[in-house]
């Protein structure tokens, strides 16, 4: 691996253990075994470098999520259960990159490229919840299924995120989930 490797390598580390913004040139220099020359001639600047390095981690995020939402039940599981099941164990085991995932989110209003990036890969999710829930695959789904069902259960799941990265002590477990879901899905006598 060369340099501008290296730097891409440590400067996803440091996102992960520090975040975007407590993450300077010299912890990626650091991490990565190179010099602070490096970064300039490479990518033009740390922002740069940092981007890259954002843009990286989301891939690896959407993979990660991409491998929870689509994994099987337990035998005799509700596989609605079973899906929050897996989302929160994505959450849990994957934390550093799920807390990129919304640090990245808040750097977006502010960089462009990652702001496109984003918006593309709400549009992907969109798509890719609604198959999950309706059990069909993305190239059948229409627009308003995509636009209802698919932008519903992206919203859960951000919920479901906050609750899990801010308090997991607290946070509904997987069964209690699921029991809201039904709730809100059933109308109350009157």
């Amino acid at each position: 691996m060369g340099h501008k490797e290296d730097l891409l390598v440590g400067a996803k580390k440091a996102l992960l253990d520090k975040g975007y913004a407590r993450t300077t040139a010299r912890d990626i220099v650091f991490l990565s075994g190179t010099n602070l020359g490096s970064i300039g001639y490479h990518y033009g600047s740390t922002e740069a470098l940092m981007t890259a390095a954002m843009l990286s981690a989301i891939q690896e995020w959407g993979d990660a999520v991409g491998a929870a939402l689509t994994g099987e039940p337990a035998d005799g599981e509700d596989p609605m259960v079973g899906f929050w099941r897996r989302v929160i164990g994505s959450i849990t085991e994957h934390r550093p990159l799920w807390l990129a995932s919304v640090e990245v989110l808040i750097q977006a209003e502010h960089n462009a490229q990652l702001r496109e990036q984003l918006a593309g890969g709400v549009e992907q999710g969109r798509r890719g919840m609604a198959a999950l829930v309706t059990g069909r695959p993305e190239g059948q789904l229409d627009e308003r299924t995509v636009r209802t069902v698919g932008s519903m259960q992206m919203a859960l799941l951000s919920g479901v995120l906050t609750q899990w990265l801010t308090d997991p002590a607290t946070a509904p477990t997987p069964e209690e989930i699921v029991t809201g879901i039904r709730a809100l899905a059933t109308p109350s006598p009157a």
